[in-house]
């Protein structure tokens, strides 16, 4: 890993994109990283374009800003490539990760001629066969960090096994739909 990794997360209210900035910053955090892991807000409500960011580092992070310049952006809903522009600085040595269904063509037109890694993930057939709904953030979360390998495969499982079992306490029933969700999407990531 290099001394610092920046990700960007564009999504819609209600889709988890914070929330699953935040379980990337905790998870890194457990492997001895330093973090940071933010949203940035608009208009607060349901379905609105939300952004969010995880600074991940091996040594501490003394920057307290917006990213800018990210290395990774993961876009948990395909809608927003044709209102956002999602690929603003993103460096070409870094990757875009899209849950999308759509063809590598028709993706490629809404990135403005990126010129990086990209790869799609289909987060709602995941999230339907694993969790019965339709919870993106889950997917995505795994998604980037297969892409950025900001960790490896077994830590973060590990890591989230923990995690799922404390934020899932009073709901156990839920923890292994979402690590089946996490391992789906660990072995689905396509590069288009």
């Amino acid at each position: 890993m290099s001394d610092l990794i920046e990700i960007r997360w564009h999504g819609r209210g209600g889709q988890g994109a914070k929330t699953a900035s935040l379980l990337l910053a905790d998870a890194a955090f457990n492997t001895g990283k330093y973090i940071q892991g933010f949203p940035e807000y608009g208009p607060e409500r349901m379905g609105a374009p939300i952004t969010a960011y995880n600074r991940i580092s091996d040594k501490p992070i003394t920057i307290h800003s917006n990213i800018y310049e990210p290395n990774y952006v993961v876009v948990v809903d395909d809608s927003l490539l044709e209102s956002v522009d999602v690929t603003a600085g993103l460096k070409k040595e870094g990757a875009i990760v899209i849950n999308s269904t759509k063809d590598a063509e028709e993706i490629k037109k809404y990135l403005k001629g990126y010129e990086g890694e990209i790869y799609k993930i289909d987060a709602r057939k995941i999230s339907i066969e694993a969790l019965g709904k339709y919870f993106p953030n889950t997917p995505m979360l795994a998604a980037i960090v297969k892409v950025s390998k900001v960790m490896t495969d077994e830590e973060f499982l590990d890591d989230m096994k923990g995690s799922f079992k404390h934020k899932f306490a009073k709901k156990p029933e839920v923890i292994d739909g979402n690590m089946k969700a996490l391992e789906l999407a660990l072995n689905s990531v396509e590069r288009i």
